[in-house]
């Protein structure tokens, strides 16, 4: 049974976590024109490419009329451009631009130094073995649930 009271417990504990992770990355947007929820478009974008609203959507697991408005805020800002799709007329690409590209690679940079600070003392056998059990359970979670995903 402890077993069982640990891995609800440690489901539970994923929403404080997310809470501090989103706090900390707000405090650490400080002195751009960022808001958390556009640092995760222009993330996506540096990650992977231009994307479309609907390809961003799908990596953030929401629906996408939120990541529209997320995009638009985006583009209001010079930090994504939208260009054309040549595989579909009405559903524009979503690109970096320079300024956007910059201002993302400084944000993780910062963060980046942050973890290595807040790193030092664990292990990274355990940061292993903690990021394999939280991605079988996400996989798990959503296969109980019905959720499709790829």
């Amino acid at each position: 049974m402890r077993k069982i009271e640990q891995l609800y417990r440690l489901i539970w504990l994923s929403r404080p976590l997310m809470q501090a992770a989103e706090a900390c990355v707000e405090r650490g947007l400080d002195g751009t024109s960022l808001t958390v929820r556009m640092r995760a478009i222009l993330e996506i974008l540096s990650a992977h490419g231009s994307a479309t609203v609907p390809d961003l959507a799908m990596r953030l697991e929401i629906k996408r009329q939120y990541v529209q408005l997320m995009v638009n805020e985006t583009l209001a800002e010079g930090l994504t451009v939208a260009r054309p799709n040549p595989r579909h007329k009405r559903s524009t690409l979503i690109a970096l631009t320079p300024k956007g590209q910059g201002l993302i690679e400084e944000v993780v940079a910062r963060e980046k130094r942050l973890l290595e600070q807040m790193g030092t003392d664990m292990d990274e056998r355990d940061i292993v073995t903690a990021l394999k059990l939280v991605e079988t359970l996400i996989g798990k979670l959503k296969t109980h649930s019905g959720e499709q995903f790829r």
